[in-house]
C-alpha cells in the first residue's frame, strides 16, 4: 500500500511540476518589480514608441499565425450516439442449443451422407466451448437455428440485413436525423460481401443520397471497426459540416465450419450474432449532444512477418471444407502486435511521470543489460479511465489484463460482453462500451480505450473523451440484464454463475 501512495505522490508531483514551480516564481517576482504608472509611460517613450517598425510586423506575423493554425488545425470528431444489435429473444442459444447447431450443421453436409458417427470432434467442440467464457444467452442466426440448418446464400444476406438495418432504425430513431444528411457511409464486414455491396444495401433501404461518399471494407477481421472509424475521420477532416456513418457487423451463417479440422473448429465455438452502427459528426453544434470525442486513433499492422500474416487464415481443409483456422502462434503473435501499437500510442497519452519512467528503464536497460531484466510497464491507468478490449475469447482477455497490469473492474466491460453475446468480431467494443454507460461509471472527461485485434495480423486503437456524463441509450442491448453482471467464472471448468444483486431473479 506504501508504494502505491509513493507512486501516487510521485506521479501528482512529475505531472504538476510546472504549476508547483510557476506559481511560486510568479508571486515571488511579482513581489520584487513593483510598476508605477511613470515606468509605464517611460517604457513607451523611451522604447516602444520608437521600435513601432519592428513591433508592427511581429504583432501581424502573429496574428496571421494564429489564423492559420485555428483555420487549418483538424476539426474536432464527435461520436454522437451508437446503437448496438439485441437480436431476438428467439434466436438465443444456449451452450448445448450451440451443440445441437453444430451437430446439425455437419449431419447436413452432403458428403457425410445424413450420417454424423464420430463423437471425437463433439467432445473437442464441448471442451471448447465450456471453456470460452460464453454465457447461455449469446444469440446464433435464424437460419442454422432451423432443422435442417439453412446454410445459404440468401439466409447469410437475410442474417446481415436483419442486423444491420436493426441497429441503424434504433440509431436514427434516438437520433433524429435524416439519412439523407449522411454524407459518409463506411460499413466492415469481413466474411460477407455480397453483390451490390452492404454499404448499396445500407443506401437503398435508408434512401440515402447520391452523392453520398460510401465504402465497403472486407476481409480486415475483427479489428475492422476501429479501422472503419479511423478512414471516417480522415474524411470528415476534409469534408466539413457532416455527418458519418460506420457500421461494423459479421457473418455466421455463410462461414459456420462443418469439417473435422480442429484448428478451423475454434472459431465455431466462438462467434455469434451482433453488429453496431456509430454516428459522427464534425459539426461545432453537434458538440452539446455528443456523447464523446475522438482523441486518438492507431493502426499497428504487422502482416510482414510471414507468422503474423498466416495465423488467422481462411482456407480449404483435406475436404474442401472451409473454415477459418487459428494458428498455435496467435497469441504471441497477438502479443508482439499489442506491443508494437502500444508504443506507439503510449507517448500520446500517457503522463510524464509514466514517459519519464519508462525512458530511466530503457536507458538502464540499454546500459545495463544482466542487472535489468525488463522494461518498464506503464500504468495506463493514470491516463485511461475504462478500457474495453475486443472480447475475441477469454485467453485474449487474459493476456491483456496481465500485460496492461489491468484490474478485474477494468476487464469487467469485456468478460461481460463474451458472456452475453459471445465473440460479435467488430462489433465487440461497442457492446463493451454500451456496458459501461448503464453502470454508470462514465463521468466527463473520462477517456475509454478501445482495443481491437484481428487477422493479418493487425491490432488498432481509439481513445475517447466522454463529454458529459453519459447515461445509456434508449434500447440498449444492456436494458433488461445490466444488473446481473457481472458473473462470477470458475477458473477451472470455465463454468459461469450468474450474480443476481438483491435477490432479484
Amino acid at each position: 500500500m506504501t508504494s502505491i501512495n509513493v507512486k501516487l505522490l510521485y506521479h501528482y508531483v512529475i505531472t504538476n511540476l510546472f504549476n508547483l514551480c510557476f506559481f511560486p516564481l510568479t508571486a515571488i517576482v511579482a513581489g520584487k518589480a513593483y510598476l508605477t504608472i511613470d515606468d509605464l509611460h517611460h517604457l513607451y517613450y523611451s522604447y516602444l514608441q520608437h521600435n513601432l517598425i519592428t513591433i508592427a510586423p511581429l504583432l501581424a506575423f502573429t496574428v496571421f499565425g494564429s489564423v492559420l493554425y485555428i483555420a487549418t488545425r483538424p476539426k474536432p470528431v464527435y461520436l454522437v450516439e451508437y446503437s448496438c444489435y439485441l437480436p431476438p429473444t428467439h434466436c438465443r442459444s444456449s451452450i448445448s442449443k450451440v451443440m445441437d447447431i453444430f451437430f446439425q450443421v455437419r449431419k447436413a453436409d452432403p458428403s457425410r451422407n445424413g450420417t454424423c458417427d464420430d463423437s471425437s470432434w463433439l467432445d473437442f467442440l464441448r471442451k471448447i466451448q465450456e471453456r470460452s467464457g460464453l454465457g447461455d444467452e449469446t444469440h446464433g442466426p435464424e437460419g442454422l437455428l432451423q432443422v435442417p440448418p439453412r446454410k445459404t446464400f440468401a439466409r447469410a444476406r437475410e442474417e446481415t440485413e436483419q442486423v444491420i438495418i436493426g441497429a441503424l432504425e434504433n440509431l436514427f430513431k434516438n437520433t433524429n436525423v435524416n439519412p439523407k444528411d449522411i454524407g459518409i457511409l463506411v460499413v466492415n464486414s469481413s466474411m460477407f460481401n455480397p453483390t451490390p455491396s452492404l454499404s448499396a444495401m445500407v443506401v437503398n433501404t435508408f434512401k440515402l443520397r447520391s452523392n453520398v461518399r460510401s465504402f465497403n471494407l472486407g476481409g480486415m477481421g475483427c479489428s475492422a471497426g476501429v479501422i472503419a472509424i479511423d478512414l471516417a475521420k480522415d474524411l470528415l477532416h476534409v469534408h466539413k459540416n457532416t455527418y458519418a456513418l460506420v457500421v461494423s457487423t459479421e457473418n455466421i451463417t455463410y462461414n459456420i465450419y462443418a469439417g473435422d479440422n480442429r484448428s478451423m473448429m475454434v472459431s465455431n465455438c466462438l462467434f455469434r450474432v451482433g453488429g453496431a452502427a456509430i454516428l459522427l459528426s464534425n459539426k461545432p453544434r453537434d458538440r452539446r449532444r455528443s456523447k464523446y470525442e475522438l482523441v486518438h486513433t492507431v493502426r499497428t499492422h504487422t502482416g510482414a512477418d510471414d507468422k503474423s500474416f498466416r495465423c488467422v487464415q481462411q482456407g480449404d481443409d483435406e475436404n474442401g471444407q472451409t473454415g477459418v483456422s487459428l494458428s498455435k502462434d496467435i497469441t504471441d503473435v497477438a502479443g508482439r502486435t499489442v506491443k508494437k501499437n502500444i508504443a506507439t500510442l503510449g507517448p500520446l497519452i500517457l503522463p510524464l511521470s509514466e514517459k519519464l519512467l519508462f525512458f530511466v528503464t530503457f536507458m538502464g536497460k540499454k546500459l545495463f543489460k544482466d542487472e535489468i531484466k525488463h522494461y518498464y510497464v506503464p500504468d495506463f491507468k493514470l491516463a485511461i479511465d475504462h478500457f474495453c478490449i475486443h472480447a475475441g475469447g477469454k485467453a485474449v482477455i487474459d493476456v491483456l489484463e496481465k500485460n496492461l497490469g489491468l484490474a478485474p473492474i477494468d476487464v469487467e466491460a469485456s468478460r461481460s460482453t463474451l458472456h452475453r453475446f459471445g465473440n460479435t468480431s467488430s462489433s465487440s467494443i461497442w457492446y463493451e462500451l454500451a456496458y459501461i454507460e448503464p453502470k454508470g461509471r462514465m463521468k466527463k472527461g473520462n477517456k475509454v480505450w478501445q482495443i481491437a485485434l484481428g487477422s493479418g495480423f493487425k491490432c488498432n486503437s481509439a481513445v475517447w473523451v466522454a463529454l458529459n456524463n453519459v447515461k445509456a441509450s434508449t434500447n440498449s442491448p444492456w436494458e433488461h440484464c445490466i444488473d446481473r453482471y457481472p458473473v462470477k467464472i470458475d477458473s477451472d471448468s470455465g463454468k459461469s454463475e450468474t450474480r443476481v444483486p438483491n435477490g432479484r431473479s
